[in-house]
């Protein structure tokens, strides 16, 4: 019996109608950093745009509500609650913040 011959093309024609293995996807956080900077200044700032808006509410707020209020974001209005608390202007009810 004689033996078949395979052509290159053949082979290559072969490798290439192969299904290769999905790439695998992972899931990653995307991480993303203040646009605004941190220093001495700009948490003074901050704070009184808290200290602003808890005066102009004249009531106790959440740092959700401080936050809305003041169009700060929660890290920013943090920041602001910080050094308010470090020189006493605000106190702090339940998870609530009012002026001291």
């Amino acid at each position: 019996m004689a033996e078949k011959k395979v052509t290159k093309s053949a082979v290559e024609t072969k490798n290439s109608t192969a299904k290769k293995p999905a790439a695998k996807k992972t899931a990653t956080k995307k991480v993303t950093e203040p646009t605004w900077v941190i220093n001495a200044e700009s948490v003074g700032f901050r704070a009184g745009d808290v200290y602003q808006t808890l005066s102009l509410a004249g009531k106790a707020l959440s740092v959700a509500e401080i936050a809305k209020a003041s169009d700060k974001s929660e890290e920013e209005v943090l920041l602001g609650i910080g050094w308010l608390f470090k020189e006493g202007k605000i106190k702090g009810e339940d998870k609530l913040v009012t002026l001291a």
